[in-house]
């Protein structure tokens, strides 16, 4: 059973996305506060955090930037009255999976946490049998498909589950042209237009971390394009 952490300090909100995700079946546990969820983290990490942004004791975004240091792959969504376009992008800049304001629709939030789970299941249970290597300039990129693993030059690079699809998705389909709608759909199952900065806010993140080289062309109007030359 998957274990989920919904911090949130509206009492109703807070219980009732409790007591819906687990009819839904998972083990939810909820905490009113930075505080207390810290506290959690130490006795169990979860399977998912679930975040509000504005709590009485601090900042959500500063506290799941805290947290992606320590396990930069655990899954994260923003659960938040903050609806910015601005306040969305710094979410996902942070290495959230998924963004959702409030007010929101239960079902929809198990809908989204269903396919999260769904999609990181997938990458756990169709590991592939091959390593893929790949050339720009004098650099050298392995992934590797076994152990989802991804490196230049040697060394290893942390990326999000997020950031490992958009990154596969691209290499396995270069050297085409792929579209933002293209990766919303095939790596987190979204169509909506109003989420194709989120695909921007991804790449940003990933270039920064896919160093040296420059991996990922941006083709203006279309989309992007894995620039790596396979050996």
């Amino acid at each position: 059973m998957k274990l989920i952490y919904i911090v949130e300090d509206h009492d109703v909100i807070r219980n009732g996305v409790v007591q819906y995700l687990a009819i839904s079946g998972y083990e939810a546990v909820g905490q009113r506060n930075i505080e207390e969820v810290r506290t959690a983290f130490e006795n169990r990490v979860p399977d998912l955090l679930i975040q509000d942004v504005m709590l009485p004791d601090g900042d959500g975004f500063s506290f799941v930037k805290e947290v992606k240091q320590r396990y930069p792959k655990l899954p994260v969504i923003f659960l938040t009255a903050r609806t910015e376009e601005s306040d969305r992008i710094l979410g996902f800049e942070l290495g959230a999976d998924d963004y959702i304001s409030k007010p929101f629709s239960p079902k929809e939030l198990v809908l989204r946490i269903q396919a999260l789970f769904r999609r990181i299941d997938e990458l756990d249970s169709n590991m592939g049998d091959n390593v893929y290597k790949y050339h720009d300039g004098d650099n050298t990129m392995v992934i590797d498909d076994n152990e989802h693993v991804l490196s230049i030059n040697g060394s290893p690079i942390a990326l999000t589950a997020a950031e490992w699809r958009i990154v596969f998705y691209l290499a396995s389909n270069s050297p085409n042209l792929i579209t933002r709608a293209q990766i919303l759909e095939e790596c987190f199952d979204y169509s909506f237009e109003s989420y194709e900065r989120v695909v921007d806010t991804h790449i940003k993140n990933i270039r920064a971390k896919l160093k040296p080289g420059s991996w990922i062309d941006t083709v203006r109007g279309y989309g992007y394009r894995f620039s790596g030359k396979k050996a």
